[in-house]
């Protein structure tokens, strides 16, 4: 069965949002008129698992100069502060200087190649700023003197800590305004050491399997820093008879790190799917990456409460034909979107991509790369033969506005940034309620409302014979 696919390229990060947005009704009716299964599509943006928050703006801050060819700009410096989802706060710095803040954005824990920090040969050394720098290091005057200076305060360490992280995430010319900050700045960039990517708070490898009823699918494994976490099983599970269990077929209610568990599937099951989820609490460790779907600018751990943190799986089971267990996750070494596909089944599993055909042949496992511009926004859906569907959506953020050869300061956040020398010409949308963009905004809305009806009645036109 050949899958729904279909992805938007819109340089403007935020018509790129409304774009997507715009087409999903259209991938909607794409899969009906293809065949698909009677199933929704699942949800599944590229989260590997871990902690979930939501950003509340700068806390603990100071002032910063950026130099660039547009004039210097004076922009606020420091920590950042997330509410995680099911409890617990975050600690974190800017590492996409010149993209905005979005208030209120959804941030979810990545891993370092899912962001600018992946291709960033510095990213170990930022690594080292936090764990060496403010607020892991609370003790102020032992710091300064390090730093050679005369003391900080909280807003001096925040605000030189940021600096000297800009300094190798976006390769920014950027001073701190207050002395003794620029001395923590020059000093944690001086001494600063390449320092391994933290592992990830909570996840589970493979995030998704395949196989056929009346066995054990898996095993899924759990990664997690966590002392333990509890196992949910799907919701339906009293009526779908399907069971998480561990390698002797024993049911599992709680597992820790580097547990194996699997879905036991009945044997009269008919085709389908289901899910799990993993729940803990703990610490999440510094230097973890966070990102947005809504475009706002990556972020990186500096501190964490106890917080929860979960992780999901899925699986999918049929009698015969193609199994396929379908995953993705942003790969910012390639520029792309790495689509997983591990086929248990006894025959091919087809799809199509891009405009180009793809078949995962019985019995192997392999990973599909699709090429995406940078802030281009996809969104597109897989359907397996046994009906269930698994949508991707999300924008591809590989790369600080600063490597693509921007300069302009977009740094929004609470409070706004000031310029120095010049008139400030950031606007946050959220304050504003709309912008001198709207209408081009509207343009793009409408043109895709017409490509998608246009599609609609070339499909309704081909012959069931078409490819």
């Amino acid at each position: 069965m050949v899958s729904a696919f279909s992805a938007l390229s819109v340089r403007g990060r935020g018509a790129a949002r409304l774009a997507a947005a715009t087409l999903v009704s259209g991938f909607v009716a794409v899969s009906l008129l293809a065949g698909a299964g009677p199933a929704a599509a699942d949800e599944a943006p590229q989260v590997q698992g871990g902690a979930t928050a939501t950003i509340g703006g700068l806390k603990t801050y100071g002032e910063a100069v950026i130099h660039q060819k547009s004039g210097d700009a004076q922009v606020s410096a420091g920590l950042f502060e997330m509410s995680v989802d099911g409890g617990g706060m975050l600690q974190t710095y800017c590492v996409d200087l010149h993209n905005p803040t979005q208030r209120d954005a959804k941030y979810h824990e990545t891993a370092w190649s899912g962001t600018s920090l992946g291709a960033n040969k510095s990213a170990g050394k930022i690594r080292w700023i936090l764990q060496n720098s403010y607020p892991q290091v609370n003790d102020l005057a032992t710091l300064a003197a390090k730093a050679g200076a005369r003391g900080l305060t909280e807003q001096d360490a925040a605000a030189g800590t940021q600096v000297a992280i800009w300094r190798y995430s976006d390769g920014a010319d950027v001073d701190a305004v207050d002395p003794q900050a620029e001395k923590l700045a020059d000093y944690l960039l001086k001494n600063a050491r390449d320092t391994a990517e933290p592992s990830a708070s909570l996840t589970l490898d493979p995030p998704a399997v395949s196989g056929r009823p009346g066995e054990r699918l898996g095993p899924v494994t759990v990664h997690t820093n966590a002392s333990g976490v509890t196992v949910t099983p799907p919701a339906d599970a009293a009526t779908s008879g399907v069971r998480i269990v561990d390698k002797n077929g024993k049911a599992v209610t709680s597992a820790a790190d580097g547990g194996q568990v699997f879905f036991e599937v009945p044997k009269d099951a008919p085709a389908g799917s289901a899910g799990l989820t993993v729940q803990a609490s703990t610490t999440v460790p510094v230097g973890r990456a966070f990102t947005s779907e809504s475009r706002s600018q990556t972020q990186i751990l500096a501190g964490s409460s106890e917080s929860t943190v979960s992780a999901t799986a899925s699986a999918d089971w049929a009698d015969d034909g193609a199994i396929p267990a379908l995953s993705a996750r942003q790969d910012c070494a390639r520029s792309g979107l790495d689509i997983a596909v591990a086929n248990k089944g006894d025959e091919p599993y087809p799809f199509a991509l891009m405009g180009v055909e793809r078949s995962i042949a019985a019995h192997t496992s392999e990973t599909v790369t699709i090429p995406f511009q940078e802030d281009q926004a996809y969104d597109f859906t897989l359907t397996a033969p046994n009906g269930s569907e698994k949508r991707f959506a999300g924008v591809l953020d590989c790369r600080t506005q600063g490597d693509a050869g921007g300069d302009t300061t977009q740094l929004l956040s609470e409070p706004s940034p000031a310029t120095v020398g010049g008139t400030a010409t950031d606007t946050n949308l959220a304050d504003t309620g709309g912008s001198a963009i709207t209408p081009m905004i509207m343009v793009v809305a409408i043109g895709l409302v017409a490509i998608g009806a246009t599609a609609l009645v070339l499909l309704r036109d081909r012959k069931p014979n078409q490819g």
